[in-house]
């Protein structure tokens, strides 16, 4: 009987074993990421080894810049992603294409979808991410501790006296954003109001007289190499719009954040600090 009793541990022991192997070996070893903020979360959850391809604009953290890249906004390679046999394809449904995501469902690849559109969607993405790629545990510690300081951030913000904000989006055309857009969060939770909220489009595009109508308090004009025409545009001629004439114009780091990573809360904090001096 105790003969019989220890060969049933063994065997359940060792199915125990067989089926934490085959969880492990499970796990996606080739991934292609065809976003730049997918790239930066797996990076953040501990999966970034596994990445084998992406698109242009995946420049961060540094070890990214060494990834294959088979894509951009326009397009990416098929034959290419189909060559690199990756056992999960992580898409962005709002920058890739749609037809090109569904021929890649299509030839049978492993497909998860990454589009967080708020600030809150990003920790759950990321929790999602950890649970395909096999990093729960880890990407779990890296949301909450995001999901913790965000709440700080907006606890802080956003019940103090409320500042009209003017977000230079473009200049030429000139152009901004409404409570439709991504920006919009940042400047309610750091208790700001958007002069143009309410306008039709999420990026509507204006005239320099409806922004001196708006009387903005604040003008955010985000700093990028990409968009070097807002240095062609002179606000220093309007002096009747207190956001100049009492020189509260800023240049937030636009490339961190306009994209959906737990690094966006560092431009935040700077956004909100912006608006904290007009107060």
């Amino acid at each position: 009987m105790k003969n019989l009793k220890r060969l049933i541990v063994a065997t359940l022991s060792l199915i125990v074993i067989t089926v934490n192997v085959a969880a492990e070996d499970a796990h996606p070893k080739r991934i292609i990421a065809l976003s730049p903020h997918a790239v930066e979360m797996l990076y953040a959850i501990g999966a970034g080894e596994h990445i084998v391809a992406t698109i242009t604009h995946a420049d961060y953290p540094e070890q990214e810049k060494s990834i294959e890249v088979i894509g951009d906004y326009r397009g990416i390679t098929l034959e290419k992603l189909i060559s690199l046999k990756p056992d999960l394809v992580v898409t962005w449904p709002s920058g890739n294409k749609f037809n090109q995501i569904e021929q890649i469902k299509k030839l049978g690849f492993n497909v998860v979808a990454s589009d967080p559109t708020t600030l809150d969607e990003i920790a759950s993405d990321i929790r999602h991410l950890g649970r395909v790629t096999g990093y729960e545990k880890q990407a779990a510690q890296v949301a909450n501790n995001f999901e913790q300081e965000l709440a700080a951030i907006t606890t802080q913000y956003q019940s103090r006296k409320p500042v009209k904000v003017f977000y230079q989006l473009w200049s030429k055309p000139l152009m901004t954003v409404s409570k439709d857009s991504w920006i919009n969060q940042f400047i309610t939770r750091c208790g700001g109001v958007n002069v143009f909220n309410d306008a039709d489009s999420p990026y509507p595009k204006v005239s320099t007289e409806n922004v001196l109508l708006t009387g903005a308090q604040v003008i955010l004009v985000p700093e990028d190499k990409e968009t070097r025409g807002h240095e062609l545009y002179n606000w220093q001629q309007w002096q009747l719009l207190p956001a100049v004439k009492n020189k509260q114009i800023y240049h937030p780091d636009a490339k961190v954040l306009h994209r959906p990573t737990p690094r966006v809360l560092t431009p935040m904090k700077q956004v909100c600090e912006f608006i904290d001096k007009a107060r």
